[in-house]
């Protein structure tokens, strides 16, 4: 799976080389559909400039509706009969695709035809309102951040009332939460491990570079274990290779740094305590593999969830943990296959044949 951005790439082209490894891989590719909003990253491009946060919403609905017209259109005996023919296709079997907006403007013919499972399998994060719309309109999966079981069952209700207003069957959306796993042979061991992992992944000079993307300016002179920077934040981004956070956290970040400030006067946290307790990262299940187990079961059963995009803490101990006590403990229970349907990445996600 592609991670690619629909603001500053251009569809006939990114088109062209998703399907060429779609057919090369034999129907395994998958493309995941990301936008940027970062006046500093159209620098890196020759027309530079960037898109209003609605505006690449747009765009990249327009993009993603071109790549699929392109994908599509290869008539399905498009293919010439054996290799002496001049060409891939027979004359007049493939449908040249045209655009012309503001955003999205090409004129062009698909020249790769499409793989056995048709076309690439399309992700995108899903959370926010602006995403959510998107996704029910033409991703094959969705990411979300919905861990907690009401939360995730209250997201899947929304994203299929979407699907269904686009005329879309729920079976033709898959919802992948992004899952931190932490297991211990009981649950008290679990426990201490998971505070040891979220405590090594928030180190002093961690819990400083994450308070500079909101303070936007360099606080590396301030102790982690010292009170909060007593100077006001910086409109302006620091440097982008520190990172970069959301719009919505941009927009909002002076009420958030009040908020965290009230917090730290309060309890008497530090900057690395304050860190620990507002940063995301905390994992999402803790517990023994037969507990996890048991709970992953009834995210799946009642379609809360499809399944949970893992998000190792340590690699590869975290994954092998997974693999040899959790998944034994889900085929137990019936909700995790124990040999494969199908070869292409489409079976193997259970969607839908697009025939």
């Amino acid at each position: 799976m592609a991670t690619q951005n629909t603001t500053y790439n251009y569809p006939a082209d990114l088109a062209r080389r998703l399907a060429g490894l779609d057919l090369l891989s034999e129907g395994r590719a998958g493309w995941n559909v990301v936008t940027t909003d970062n006046a500093w990253t159209g620098a890196n491009f020759r027309r530079g400039g960037w898109l209003e946060h609605e505006r690449r919403y747009e765009r990249a609905r327009q993009f993603v509706e071109a790549a699929k017209e392109l994908w599509s259109s290869w008539a399905p005996d498009a293919v010439a009969p054996d290799g002496r023919a001049t060409s891939w296709a027979r004359p007049g079997a493939v449908t040249p695709v045209e655009r012309d907006t503001d955003l999205v403007r090409l004129r062009a013919t698909a020249t790769v035809p499409g793989s056995r499972q048709g076309r690439p399998v399309l992700f995108q994060a899903g959370d926010p309102d602006g995403g959510r719309e998107p996704a029910a309109r033409h991703a094959d999966v969705v990411f979300s951040a919905n861990t907690e079981y009401g939360k995730a069952v209250a997201y899947a209700a929304d994203l299929r009332e979407r699907l269904a207003r686009h005329g879309r069957s729920p079976d033709s959306l898959r919802i992948l939460p992004g899952a931190s796993v932490v297991l211990g042979d009981t649950t008290a061991d679990a426990e201490e491990k998971a505070r040891w992992v979220r405590g090594e992944q928030v180190n002093g000079p961690r819990s400083i570079a994450f308070l500079e993307q909101y303070w936007g300016t360099d606080l590396s002179a301030y102790d982690p274990d010292g009170p909060l920077p007593d100077i006001e934040p910086d409109e302006q981004e620091l440097d982008p290779s520190r990172g970069t956070i959301s719009v919505e956290r941009r927009t909002g970040k002076q009420a958030l740094i009040r908020k965290w400030r009230d917090l730290a006067t309060e309890r008497g946290l530090t900057i690395r305590e304050l860190v620990l307790e507002v940063s995301p990262g905390h994992p999402s299940f803790v517990g023994t593999p037969s507990s996890v187990a048991d709970e992953w079961t009834r995210y799946v059963r009642t379609r809360a969830v499809d399944g949970f995009n893992l998000l190792p803490h340590l690699l590869p101990a975290s994954v092998t943990d997974i693999v040899d006590t959790l998944v034994p403990a889900l085929q137990e229970r019936g909700v995790y296959r124990t040999a494969y349907q199908g070869t292409a990445l489409r079976e193997h996600l259970g969607l839908p044949s697009l025939g």
